[in-house]
């Protein structure tokens, strides 16, 4: 036997042994390996509503069924999650110059809410600000916070406001939410532009310059087309899921995921059921949940107190008025579909924890392992599942960044 054959045949014991070792794990154990050798991140998390709640120590582990919260340390730690993007989330209010500065003032304090948080306990988790910064935090065996910021709103007509906002830390901005803003149409109002507004494409141009991602979650699909068209980095979607599967304004069409793709960028499934299945409708929860966004003012310049109040009162409508809740099996078959039409380089998770996002199987971020268990009983590899669990996004993040460096 020469040399060669004795390599080939070294080789083949080696990849044998290797194969009996994975098939003798448990899926549990398997998915445990997968989390440990490879960064896991979600897209997407409303917790910083959490931590401007009087009381909360995102240090100490949560019950989601007396607190109705979702993410905390130690729970991150349980479903190994290492990183988490936090939004700075603000509900669309009025567009003038007033409100405008209100929305600012009112993102600020939740920037500083997180970065106060994250001081309070160096020990457990830091703000990361780039992929290196996430693998090294990982290494370190802490928790890795990014930031968000959900609806453009706070940059009113401030082209300045974007680099502000990213010196800040804010790594995305969702161009809208449930409303039409200075921006964008969004996918729940009405026409009003017809896709970006002539401020809008600045805004696009400026993201790019400054190496902000952008994310088409929310905007209309006309807003989706014309950000595609314009922008000169991958875009993000950190929060949808496919619309073929489930027919909500808030997912992308098949054709969206095509042109997702050809953009080079990726779509972050939500696991918030209402975009995963077509749930029954809970009328009273419903109604209930309209009449205290009334009461609260659509959740705007509230006071500590009245935050307090407001999550206290809606975590109660929860348990009084429970949702049927999509599976793990039903997300996972969101991402099967995206694989299938945009590719396995174009898709991740992002879970709107805190937001609404829950699974029957997988309601607070200690259950995240499911979803890795399930993705194993349908085939897919380990490379592939931590293409999913943040290999794609941090791709998207380093060519934002690379871009805006020549564009600079």
């Amino acid at each position: 036997m020469n040399i060669k054959r004795i390599f080939l045949f070294s080789l083949l014991l080696a990849l044998i042994s290797c194969n009996q070792n994975w098939s003798s794990l448990s899926l549990e154990e398997h998915a445990q390996k997968i989390h440990d050798n490879f960064l896991t991140i979600d897209s997407h998390t409303d917790t910083p509503l959490g931590l401007m709640t009087p009381g909360f120590d995102i240090s100490q582990r949560h019950d989601y069924l007396e607190t109705g919260t979702r993410v905390d340390i130690p729970r991150m730690k349980e479903g190994g999650m290492d990183a988490m993007f936090f939004a700075v989330f603000l509900g669309q209010g009025k567009r003038d110059s007033a409100s405008n500065l209100k929305a600012k003032i009112r993102a600020e304090m939740i920037f500083d809410s997180i970065h106060e948080n994250l001081n309070r306990y160096p020990e457990l988790a830091q703000l990361a600000l780039s992929p290196e910064d996430a693998y090294s935090i990982k290494k370190s065996g802490k928790r890795a916070v990014f930031m968000g910021i959900e609806n453009g709103y706070p940059i009113g007509n401030d082209l300045s406001l974007i680099k502000h906002f990213y010196n800040r830390g804010a790594r995305y901005i969702t161009l809208c939410h449930t409303r039409n803003n200075d921006i964008c149409d969004s996918s729940n109002d009405s026409v009003v532009f017809g896709g970006l507004s002539d401020f809008g494409k600045k805004v696009i141009d400026e993201m790019n310059r400054v190496g902000m991602m952008i994310d088409v979650s929310h905007i209309s699909d006309a807003s989706f087309y014309d950000v595609i068209e314009r922008s000169k980095t991958p875009v993000i979607a950190s929060h949808s899921c496919a619309r073929a599967l489930c027919d909500s304004k808030r997912n992308l069409t098949d054709s969206m995921l095509v042109k997702l793709a050809e953009n080079g960028g990726v779509i972050q499934m939500c696991i918030l059921s209402a975009y995963v299945i077509k749930t029954p409708p809970n009328l009273q929860r419903d109604s209930a949940e309209a009449a205290m966004r009334i009461k609260y003012r659509n959740f705007q310049d509230l006071t500590d107190e009245e935050m307090k109040l407001a999550s206290q009162e809606w975590h109660e409508n929860e348990r009084k008025f429970p949702e049927t809740l999509a599976t793990v099996s039903d997300a996972v078959n969101h991402i099967d579909h995206i694989v299938k039409i945009a590719g396995i380089n174009h898709v991740g998770i992002g879970t709107d924890f805190d937001g609404g996002g829950e699974l029957e199987d997988c309601r607070d971020v200690s259950q995240m392992k499911n979803i890795t268990i399930e993705l194993l009983r349908r085939g897919y590899s380990d490379e592939d599942i931590g293409k999913i669990w943040g290999g794609n996004l941090m791709r998207v993040m380093n060519e934002v960044a690379k871009k805006a460096e020549k564009i600079i």
